[in-house]
This record gives structure tokens, C-alpha cells and sequence, in this order.
């Protein structure tokens, strides 16, 4: 296999990969669930196991009741904005002030909200104890972040049987997209309580807006435990029963992944939890939750429940700091071990030049510096075979009817003027997975998101409006088919002409940052193969002049 075919090899694997990307989403999304039927979706609260339920005096399932009115109140931070519904105390819409929506500038991006029924829902189990369904009374107090606090509490409030006291105390952040969940019951009883909380999130299976069509990303729910790592769990899975994932533990966490954002339940290390997932019969709406048991209360006692939720972009590092494993929602699969130590260096290029284009750019310069052995041992490789072409070419026709012997005069002249035309192939294969690993870093990290290069370019993860670059990656592509060895078959040279045309389209839908990318790599690889090209031909010539 020459290196031309090992080239149609790599756009053929390339090409199968996007093909598998875009299989993955052939399924059409089903139009979002009404109000309505969102409120009506997994009206009664989860039921924790045996195991979990060891020790306690009960905890039957709250029957669903008739949906009553509910209120609302907005709640304003720093860098949040959301809406507490007094219907389960519930946060039913979240706005992340610092992002903004994909198709306008003029609006806070929205991660919770009606759009998708997406909601950070939770309640209690235990007989007669309020859930998601229950009605609160919401306590007077601020609704916005005042100067120079630092964090402010929303406080509901719920009746629970013989006479049992329950509050629900939502304590938001500044500067923090984490959002405090405590319980406070009071049993006033002449017997003990016994309850678990559960906390869940749900939402409906279709992926948020601005999902590019060439590129595909995970939308739904996932679990982390320190057995069994990260674990994502599709849409589908949870509707046919059969989704894999832990169950139990004392430590871990579950969330809500999409592209670029996320929302997940962090409890407290060392308690006991169960996870699980579940999906609203007859529509498209999906719960992911965790039990945790809140204990005994005895009469005349108080106790309660804490619960962590961090509902924001996927910023490693201050996931990292939140829960063991968090960071893993940014998902670079099996090169993860590559990728991740490429976004750190992409990241510490970042703060030293305060633009992530021309981050992107030093970083492709400095691995193109990284590989330039094994790229100038591909392209002298190629350019030697560029050399030997036209005797080639004379050989194919002298031995056009016999292929044996075809084969043994080439070989002959390989080893005559020591050319190996495996040569250019093992230096492009050990370059393949820093490759695809820079792609995934730069595809999943939301730092991409909204960041503008230079002039035209405003958001590196939205496509190139103007196809500038998509354009200049064509004509290098066509520039680099040139500088390689023209392949003696003519169908062959016909495809490899084509492919720049080919790629270049398929770029024109992939966010800016990747083809700003591919583009300054293109350019380097040109740089460095037109001199080495240069090099061997000079070299070659003087040679065969020597020996005239």
C-alpha cells in the first residue's frame, strides 16, 4: 500500500466516522411534550428499595393528586436567573446570564426551561410527606442578590401529616452556578418519621438548539460512581428498560449532559444513594434521579436533607472542584488520556494571549513542531515516490499485461534507488489520535462557545458565516494533492483532485474553530512538504546529471 492509498484509506475511515455520527441521530425528535402533559409526567415520587429502606419504619409512594395552581417567583443573581415554582418548589426555568442563545445575541441562554420540560425537580417519600406534586407556600424575603451578598436563600413551605413542618430551602450563589437544596422537618408527632428525599431532573429527548448536523454530541443522562466511572445512558435505553448504569452507592453523582452545558445532583460523600431513570408512559419526557434517606425523626425532633445542584456550562475546572469525576461530562471517549492534556495546554496558550483563535493557532503550530520528524520522514517518503513517478508510469505501460512482472520491476526499483513505499504511512498513523483528540477538544469545550477570533469570525463554534475558511481549506487541500506524488492510475488522480471539493463542502457546516484548525495545519503541511518536495527533487536531478 502506497502512501496515496493509504491517503484514500484515512478519507474513506474519516468520511465512515462522520457517516456513524450522523447514524447516531437518524432518529427524528418527537415534538416536545405540552405544559401539561409535563406536569402530569411521573406524578408520583420514586420508590427507593428494600436495601435502602433497611431500618426504616416506612415510606410508601405519594399518590398523584390533581395539579394545583402554582405560583412563581424569579430569582436573580450575578450570573443566574431563575424561576421557583411553588408547585414542588421546583426550579422550572434557569438562565445563564454570561451565555447567550445560539440564534441571538440579545437573550440569556436557557438551560432549564419549557422548552424541553426541563426541570430540577425533588420532594420526600414517606406517607403524606409533600413531593414534586405538592403545593408550597413561598416565604417572603429578597428575590434578588443584593450588593455585596453573597448568597440568597428562597424558602417554601409545606404541611405534612399529624401536624409534621416542612421547608425547602434553595440557598443560590454569587459568582456560582451551584444551587443549595436543604430540607428542615419538624415532627411534632408522638412517633417517628421516617422519609427519603429524592431529587431528579427531567426533561424531553430532544437535543438543544444549534446541534450541528455534521457533528454529533451526547444528549441525556448519565451517573458517575468511583466503581464504575462514568457512565451515559441514551434516551432510548431508558424507554426500552434496558439501561446499564450503577445503582447504588455512597458516592457518585448524577446528571443531565448536552453539549457545552449540564445539570446534575452531587450528594454528600459517604451517603447512601440510589440512582435511577425512568421515562413518562405515552410521552416523550425522561427522569433521571437520585434517593438519599433522610432517617429517622424522632417525636418532637427535627432532621433534614442536603442536596447539591450545579446547573451550568461545562467549565472543567470548576466541575473538578465540585465532585470526584464531574469533569468527565466533557467527554472525549477512549483519547481522553490525549485530549485532556491538550486542552490544558490549549487552555494555559489561552490566558497568556486572551483570544482562544489564536490559542488554537499557536497550538497547531507548536504539535505541527512536536511532529515534525515523522511528518518531514512521510513527506521525503512521498516526494521520493514523486520523483520515481514518471518511471513508474513507464513501467505500468511496458508491463501493462502482465501485473507479476509489473509488480517485480517496481520492487526492484524501490530497492534500487532505496525508496520505501510504506515509508509516508507510519508517521501518519501515530499522528491520527492526537488528531481526533484535538478535533473532540475543540468540538466539546464551551470555552469555544461565543469566543471570537479576528473580524468575521465571532463564535469559533458556530460555522464560518462568509465560508472564508472552509474555502481556504479547499485550495489547501488542492495545493497539498498537488505537491503529492500523482498516482498512475487515472481514476485514482481523479479522486484525489475531487477530495479537496469534497472536504471543503462538508467543512462548510463545522464550527469555525475546527476548520481554523485544519486550515493552519494545512498551511504549515504545505510549507514543510513544498521544501522538502524541492529538496528531493534537486537532490535527484543533481544525481541524475552526475551520472549523464
Amino acid at each position: 500500500m502506497d502512501t496515496r492509498r493509504l491517503i484514500l484509506v484515512m478519507v474513506f475511515a474519516f468520511s465512515s466516522f462522520m457517516l456513524w455520527e450522523n447514524w447516531q441521530k437518524y432518529n427524528q425528535p418527537k415534538p416536545p411534550a405540552t405544559a401539561a402533559a409535563a406536569q402530569d409526567a411521573g406524578s408520583a415520587a420514586p420508590k427507593p428499595s428494600a436495601a435502602l429502606q433497611a431500618g426504616a419504619v416506612g415510606a410508601p409512594v405519594a399518590s398523584a393528586a390533581a395539579a394545583p395552581t402554582a405560583q412563581a417567583v424569579t430569582i436573580t443573581t450575578d450570573v443566574v436567573k431563575a424561576t421557583v415554582s411553588s408547585l414542588g418548589g421546583d426550579i422550572v426555568d434557569l438562565e445563564l446570564l454570561n451565555y447567550k442563545e445560539h440564534d441571538s445575541a440579545d437573550k440569556a441562554f436557557a438551560l432549564l426551561g419549557p422548552k424541553h420540560q426541563y426541570q430540577a425537580q425533588s420532594g420526600l417519600i414517606g406517607a403524606g410527606l409533600p413531593t414534586h406534586r405538592s403545593q408550597f407556600r413561598l416565604v417572603d424575603g429578597p428575590r434578588s442578590l443584593a450588593e455585596g451578598a453573597n448568597e440568597l436563600k428562597v424558602r417554601l413551605e409545606a404541611d405534612g401529616p399529624d401536624g409534621v413542618k416542612v421547608a425547602k430551602v434553595l440557598t443560590f450563589h454569587r459568582g456560582s452556578y451551584l444551587v443549595d437544596i436543604d430540607w428542615e422537618i419538624a415532627n411534632p408527632a408522638d412517633k417517628p418519621l421516617s422519609a427519603h428525599a429524592y431529587y431528579q431532573l427531567q426533561r424531553d429527548s430532544v437535543a438543544p438548539d444549534g446541534e450541528n448536523s455534521m457533528v454529533s454530541t451526547f444528549t441525556g443522562p448519565a451517573v458517575y460512581t468511583e466503581a464504575d466511572k462514568y457512565q451515559k445512558v441514551s434516551f432510548d435505553d431508558v424507554a426500552a428498560g434496558k439501561a446499564k448504569f450503577a445503582k447504588s452507592g455512597d458516592n457518585g453523582w448524577l446528571a443531565m449532559v448536552q453539549h457545552y452545558f449540564v445539570s446534575a445532583f452531587v450528594p454528600k460523600e459517604g451517603t447512601p444513594r440510589e440512582y435511577y431513570m425512568r421515562k413518562a408512559e405515552g410521552q416523550n419526557l425522561y427522569q433521571a434521579g437520585v434517593i438519599v434517606p433522610v432517617g429517622d425523626i424522632a417525636p418532637g425532633g427535627k432532621g433534614g436533607n442536603a442536596m447539591t445542584l450545579y446547573a451550568g456550562p461545562q467549565e472543567q475546572d470548576a466541575l473538578k472542584k465540585i465532585a470526584p469525576g464531574l469533569d468527565l461530562v466533557v467527554d472525549y471517549g477512549w483519547l481522553t488520556v490525549v485530549a485532556a492534556p491538550i486542552f490544558w495546554v490549549l487552555q494555559a496558550i489561552y490566558k497568556l494571549v486572551g483570544n482562544w483563535g489564536w490559542a488554537i493557532v499557536i497550538l497547531t503550530v507548536m504539535l505541527k513542531a512536536i511532529f515534525y520528524p515523522l511528518s518531514a520522514a512521510s513527506y521525503k517518503s512521498m516526494a521520493k515516490m514523486r520523483v520515481l513517478t514518471p518511471r513508474l508510469m513507464q513501467l505500468k505501460e511496458r508491463y501493462a499485461d502482465d501485473k507479476q512482472r509489473l509488480n517485480q520491476e517496481m520492487m526492484k526499483l524501490y530497492q534500487t534507488e532505496k525508496v520505501n513505499p510504506l515509508g509516508g504511512c507510519l508517521p501518519i498513523l501515530v499522528q491520527i489520535p492526537v488528531f481526533i483528540a484535538l478535533y473532540w477538544v475543540l468540538l466539546g469545550a464551551v470555552e469555544m462557545r461565543g469566543a471570537p477570533w479576528i473580524l468575521w469570525i465571532k463564535d469559533l463554534s458556530a460555522p464560518d458565516p462568509f465560508y472564508v475558511l472552509p474555502v481556504i481549506m479547499m485550495a489547501s487541500m488542492f495545493i497539498q494533492t498537488k505537491l503529492n506524488p500523482t498516482p498512475p492510475d487515472p481514476i485514482q488522480a481523479k479522486v484525489m483532485l475531487a477530495m479537496p471539493f469534497v472536504f471543503g463542502v462538508m467543512f462548510f457546516w463545522f464550527p469555525a474553530g475546527l476548520v481554523l484548525y485544519w486550515v493552519v495545519n494545512n498551511i504549515l503541511s504545505i510549507a514543510q512538504q513544498w521544501q522538502i518536495t524541492r529538496m528531493i527533487e534537486q537532490g535527484g536531478k543533481a544525481a541524475n546529471d552526475a551520472k549523464a
